[in-house]
């Protein structure tokens, strides 16, 4: 879920750069802090659906548009990762169940070493 906070935060304040709005402007129009909004722009934040209307209807928009991600432009890391997981993902599709599992096993273990390594 942690990239959805960042998605929706990103289109949050791209929606406001839009509109020509300072996050201070917007806080006030959403009846906010504007420290606690820069945190939602941020993907810092969880968002209650209450506080997404506030928002939405601050910047006088409807609420879906608050998830049209394509309109953002993504950073170049988080579109490289998705290139990456759908070529490991159709290089699986030819593979047997079996040597699904036995991949998926081995990841998991080269990924609880690295997190290992990160924490000592």
């Amino acid at each position: 879920m942690t990239e959805l906070k960042i998605l929706v935060g990103k289109r949050l304040r791209q929606m406001r750069s839009e509109k020509g709005l300072t996050q201070a402007a917007l806080a006030e129009r959403a009846d906010m802090i504007d420290t606690y909004l820069a945190g939602i722009e941020r993907g810092e934040r969880n968002i209650a659906l209450e506080t997404l209307q506030k928002i939405v209807t601050a910047l006088e928009v409807e609420p879906i548009d608050a998830f049209r991600f394509g309109e953002l432009e993504l950073d170049e890391g988080l579109e490289e990762k998705r290139d990456s997981i759908r070529l490991l993902a159709a290089f699986l599709e030819e593979r047997s169940l079996e040597e699904i599992r036995l991949v998926r096993r081995i990841a998991q273990d080269i990924m609880k070493t690295i997190d290992s390594e990160k924490h000592s």
